[in-house]
């Protein structure tokens, strides 16, 4: 009998804890699955914000020069002679591959794609495209060519003798052999005014034509020389 209460009085006594038990692990639980919904809402919540701002980015597009970006050398396409050394822009339009900038090789031709080797001093820029034009019927309909001089390097005299700088001078249009001289530094105190001379190659001979450096600041109408690319100022 005493062992019988003793039994008892021990399950009594474990139930409650039993019981205490079971409210923790209730209250783990429902902590666990609180945290579980703040982070499911957190997420929603990132997730959605991360839409709007990938809707509201706008796309970015690979930039593509727009044509006649570049600066050209500001030529008459119409009558200027392209020569050796020049840099020509050459565009074929909706063609990129067969569009590029292109040297004009030492002995006056051109390289491009399906074209070939090409003659290109001599022309005009107006006459190139043509040229160009033509050659590319025979791998496209109707091709839209545009020629372009970037940059002018076949226009120089040279300047050699009693000159403040002695080599290569740019030609502008119309320039004369005054400018050319003052383009070179001007004369140097031991130059010979009187006896200067230009040297111009023509149909493979050389050309010798005087010039009075006095008499031409004088304004002396005979003294007018249309300088040539090539032409060479010797002064003596």
């Amino acid at each position: 009998m005493g062992s019988e209460v003793r039994a008892e009085q021990s399950q009594w006594k474990s139930t409650p804890k039993s019981g205490r038990s079971g409210k923790t692990q209730g209250r783990g639980i429902s902590c666990f699955g609180i945290a579980a919904l703040v982070f499911a809402s957190a997420a929603v919540s990132f997730a959605q914000n991360a839409e709007k701002k990938t809707d509201a980015a706008p796309v970015s597009s690979p930039a593509v020069p727009a044509q006649g970006s570049m600066k050209s050398a500001g030529v008459d396409a119409e009558h200027y002679m392209i020569g050796s050394e020049d840099t020509l822009q050459i565009t074929v339009w909706k063609e990129p591959t067969l569009s590029g900038t292109i040297p004009v090789r030492p002995d006056g031709r051109i390289s491009m794609v399906l074209v070939g080797d090409l003659q290109a001093a001599g022309r005009t820029p107006m006459q190139l495209s043509d040229d160009i034009t033509a050659k590319l019927k025979k791998y496209i309909q109707d091709p839209n060519v545009s020629v372009v001089v970037m940059s002018v390097n076949s226009q120089k005299i040279f300047l050699v003798g009693e000159v403040g700088h002695v080599g290569p001078v740019m030609m502008s249009a119309g320039m004369t052999p005054l400018q050319a001289i003052a383009a070179g530094g001007g004369l140097t105190p031991y130059a010979n005014a009187k006896k200067i001379y230009i040297l111009r190659g023509t149909a493979g001979k050389q050309l010798k034509i005087p010039f009075n450096y006095k008499q031409a600041l004088k304004g002396d109408n005979s003294q007018v020389v249309e300088l040539k690319p090539g032409d060479t100022i010797v002064v003596p």
